[in-house]
């Protein structure tokens, strides 16, 4: 059996309908049904009052349209019996003396419960009081109702599927407009989809409130959250409705129609409930909310297993390969300088509560040393201090290249840096005769003796002229482990603590689109903005190492990061999804192989995500005691704030999760 991947797919559809004309709109309703069924949907949302069409006004007093509309309800529930796609879909019921307009589930051939609008909007160009009532406020409201077939629960309800481990609830139309929706009070009580079918017409500027209303729904609810709203064809004799479709995740669009089509539409995607499990379980406001407002259970309808994607299911999201990267251009700019901002006022801080006089860092010529080099630059002007403040240090040892160098020098220069070049070589080997180790073999003594000078050298530097070591080290390599405990793994504030390895090649190539050339270029970051984006350049071509190791015949870098413990893109893809949503092991393998699919075979994408978990929970050591730094954004590993973990906790039920 293929394990559940806690996902499924939803479908928001705004069929083609004839007003008033059941029998075309319940064809219309079964076609759009069947193929959503044919597109692995588990569930299909259609717009309120479908079945009849919403703007049939004085018509809903009509017996001939109301037993019209329960015939073809029928018909619809039949013709979705042997469909493994659940409906959702609008109607209006008698219930005493009182019309309801509602929403009804379909599944399996049967009509498993009705939810009454809560709030008839009745103001402008709405009168819905005129022929229905509220679900919420009516005295002698039953708690089931007829339809063809059966009486089954009315009310408030949430429809559970007990397998899935997912619950579901419907607010219709106004209700997601009103200052407490349905909607919220069922996701506090433990709804994690919620669905609105709608008939909300279009006038100018409305498009983007409403989407933005849905947006913030699924956002301060953590739910998935579904929107369905009539098309062209209501009538157009005081309104337009232009059947817009909305999906949305925790305040992320997944899916949107387009405006005003024609002819039936079906917006699909996927929703990850599990990941809105692991939201909620991490917010206790929500059962905080849950304790304070919403103290009277929703009656629980339970419902056979739906349709949920399995590891065997291709999927219809998309995951970005770069996920802690701006994936929207047009903010880019704001995010980065945004970033770049937070790293820099948090270095600022630290020094002005230290009293430190200088800013103390070591530069490698790799990306990281580069990124925290130009934080320590943007952070001198922030204070208003000379750039010579900043004492740099380049350390050459056994593994640098002349290319390296080079660039570590000229980047010190062009910022205006105080540059200073301490070779280690010497005190390295005399380290070695003093602990009794061969320099010839280059195994971890070889390379931690190395990163441990620099970073005394650094400290002592640091002491004697009253300042702070700024470490370089990223998010990247604290989730691997990946550095020289008590050696680069240690400085006085580290402002790439919360920066993976790909967003710190991001922010640098902004830097050079955006501080160092363009409309809005600094003229005084640098003494030659044209040289520095040259070298910046360079340093993005060069390979990741820590050059501890000598290089090549031909002086090239030897010792290259990625080759031993695999590429960077996928660690980090590796470590958004298992810190920010707790993403089981097959889960993530096969939404990585998915994402990757062309860039490396599932076979490589299990091997590095293995040596992932095998690193992470061998490696929380080095965390447990990692310097202050700033977070940016929603990963962070600091034991301080996001991250608590046990340095002895075991990966075995990963691995085996993995392997199996």
């Amino acid at each position: 059996m293929n394990p559940n991947l806690g996902m499924i797919r939803v479908a928001a559809a705004t069929p083609k309908i004839k007003l008033a004309d059941t029998q075309y709109n319940a064809d219309e309703i079964i076609a759009c049904a069947k193929e959503a069924d044919a597109q692995g949907v588990g569930i299909i949302l259609f717009p309120e009052l479908c079945i009849t069409g919403y703007t049939c006004g004085d018509l809903f007093y009509q017996e001939q349209l109301y037993e019209s509309q329960l015939t073809a309800l029928a018909r619809i529930r039949d013709a979705a019996a042997p469909l493994k796609t659940g409906l959702i879909l609008g109607a209006y019921l008698r219930a005493g003396n009182h019309l309801y307009n509602c929403a009804l589930f379909l599944q399996g051939g049967r009509i498993a419960g009705a939810v009454p609008k809560f709030f008839l909007p009745n103001t402008k160009e709405f009168y819905e009081e005129r022929w229905f009532s509220s679900g919420a406020f009516t005295a002698d409201a039953p708690r089931t109702v007829s339809v063809p077939g059966s009486e089954i629960p009315f009310g408030s309800l949430i429809f559970r599927d007990k397998s899935a481990g997912l619950s579901f609830g419907v607010e219709i139309c106004e209700d997601l407009w009103t200052p407490v929706s349905p909607g919220a009070m069922l996701a506090l009580g433990g709804a994690h989809l919620i669905f609105n079918p709608s008939a909300s017409n279009e006038i100018v500027g409305k498009p983007a409130y409403r989407r933005e209303l849905v947006l913030q729904a699924s956002a301060k609810n953590v739910c998935g959250y579904v929107y369905a709203s009539a098309g062209v064809h209501e009538s157009t004799t005081d309104l337009v409705f232009s059947g817009h479709d909305l999906i949305a995740e925790n305040g992320a669009l997944l899916a949107e129609s387009p405006l005003f089509s024609r002819d039936s539409y079906l917006a699909i995607n996927d929703i990850d409930y599990e990941r809105l499990k692991f939201e909620r379980a991490q917010t206790r406001s929500m059962s905080d909310c849950m304790d304070l407002y919403a103290r009277d259970a929703f009656p629980v309808v339970d419902i056979a297993p739906l349709r949920v994607l399995t590891a065997d299911d291709s999927l219809r999201r998309a995951y970005p390969k770069t996920p802690f990267v701006p994936g929207n251009s047009s903010i880019v700019n704001e995010r980065c300088n945004e970033i770049f901002n937070i790293q820099a006022a948090g270095l600022a801080r630290r020094m002005e509560h230290t009293g430190s006089a200088r800013l103390v860092i070591g530069v490698s010529g790799g990306l990281d040393s580069t990124l925290a080099l130009l934080v320590c630059a943007e952070t001198l002007k922030l204070l208003g201090r000379v750039s010579s403040d900043l004492v740099a240090v380049t350390m050459p040892g056994f593994g640098t290249t002349g290319t390296t160098h080079e660039n570590a020098l000229s980047l010190m220069r062009l910022l205006g840096a105080d540059v200073r070049e301490i070779p280690i070589r010497d005190a390295v080997l005399q380290h070695f005769k003093d602990i009794g180790h061969d320099p010839a073999a280059h195994d971890t003594t070889y390379e931690n003796t190395q990163a441990r000078e620099r970073t005394q050298i650094l400290m002592d530097t640091a002491n004697r002229e009253n300042g702070i070591v700024v470490g370089t080290g990223d998010l990247s390599e604290a989730a691997l482990g990946w550095s020289t405990y008590n050696g680069d793994h240690m400085s006085m504030y580290g402002v790439n603590a919360s920066i993976p390895k790909t967003l710190v090649r991001f922010i640098i190539e902004w830097v050079m689109r955006h501080r160092l050339s363009g409309d809005a270029e600094d003229k005084g970051f640098s003494r030659d903005n044209e040289t520095l984006r040259g070298t910046l350049q360079r340093i993005l071509d060069t390979p990741i190492s820590p050059e501890l190791l000598p290089p090549d015949a031909a002086g090239n870098i030897l010792q290259k990061t990625e080759d031993a413990i695999g590429p960077y893109v996928l660690h980090d893809f590796f470590l958004y999804y298992t810190i920010r949503f707790g993403m089981r092991p097959e889960k993530l393998l096969r939404i990585a192989a998915l994402t990757f699919e062309g860039d490396y075979d599932e076979k490589t994408v299990r091997k590095w995500l293995r040596l992932f978990y095998s690193r992470f929970f061998s490696q929380q050591f080095k965390r447990s005691c990692m310097p202050d730094g700033p977070k940016v954004g929603t990963v962070s590993l600091s034991p301080r704030g996001d991250w608590r973990m046990p340095s002895d906790s075991s990966a075995r039920e990963w691995l085996e999760k993995l392997d199996g």
